[in-house]
């Protein structure tokens, strides 16, 4: 059955990198867009950055160039860089594959001095 696991979050300084990732079973990621989504402490959940099937990427409007999507099709991993975190992004992040909506369980990213 179709499984998303992140991990890669935890406790950064403001001005850190992260990376996250989410490991698909199930399906094969080349064939599937996905998505990566966050929820702030207090907000509505967001989307962050789609990676498409053909490779292109796309971060939503509200998302700088400091969050890159990417992935790995023969580990079957999405990735999300995070460069220069900003307390902001604090957030649960999580992975979404748009066809079906399946959602992992996130991965919790906390920046704080």
């Amino acid at each position: 059955q179709v499984q998303l696991v992140e991990s890669g979050g935890g406790l950064v300084q403001p001005g850190g990198s992260l990376r996250l990732s989410c490991v698909a079973s199930g399906f094969n990621v080349r064939f599937y867009a996905m998505r990566w989504y966050r929820q702030g402490p207090g907000k509505e959940r967001e989307q962050v950055a789609t990676i498409f099937s053909d490779g292109r990427t796309l971060n939503a409007d509200s998302v700088s160039d400091r969050f890159i999507i990417s992935r790995d099709i023969d580990e079957n991993i999405i990735y999300l860089q995070i460069n220069n975190l900003k307390t902001e992004d604090t957030a649960q992040y999580y992975c979404n594959r748009l066809s079906g909506n399946y959602w992992g369980q996130g991965t919790q990213v906390t920046v704080s001095s």
